[in-house]
């Protein structure tokens, strides 16, 4: 003999029962209720895309912060500044330090440093003319402009 709920003896005979009973005698409103709702693809990808964007927007202005904010890019360099540089290749580069009012000329690559040059501070040197220096020259844009006018006309 097959056992089924039915058939067993106990309380969860009776539950079994009970719960029979009120599915058979269950209205077809509640199980037409209990249906899933029918779900957009083209709204979950949406949703999806939107979250993904927010997540990376996020990203990108908490590195801003970082960067705009983080504690070794102060604009006061202490006692070394770095005037300027060069790369002449691409390990090697030339550097232009200032040491209290001395400057020095460092050479670096291949996991060393060397002292090329030493020599005193110039006189009419101050860091705002040298960076206003090459909005003087003109750019590339201004040169290619003119090349092209010449070429037209």
């Amino acid at each position: 003999m097959k056992l089924t709920p039915f058939n067993r003896k106990g309380p969860w005979a009776l539950f079994a029962l009970i719960a029979a009973g009120a599915l058979a005698f269950a209205p077809a409103a509640v199980f037409a209720a209990a249906a899933p709702p029918e779900v957009s693809t083209s709204g979950a990808l949406f949703q999806g895309l939107l979250g993904l964007l927010m997540v990376l927007a996020a990203l990108a202005a908490f590195f801003w912060f970082l960067r705009r904010f983080s504690p070794g890019q102060s604009a006061a360099q202490g006692v070394v500044k770095v005037i300027g540089g060069v790369m002449l290749g691409p390990r090697e580069r030339l550097v232009v330090v200032e040491v209290g009012d001395t400057w020095l000329l460092l050479g670096i690559g291949g996991g060393q440093v060397n002292t090329l040059h030493t020599l005193p501070r110039p006189e009419g040197y101050t860091p705002g003319v040298q960076d206003a220096l090459p909005a003087l020259i003109p750019g590339f844009a201004d040169k290619l402009k003119e090349l092209l006018s010449k070429r037209q006309g």
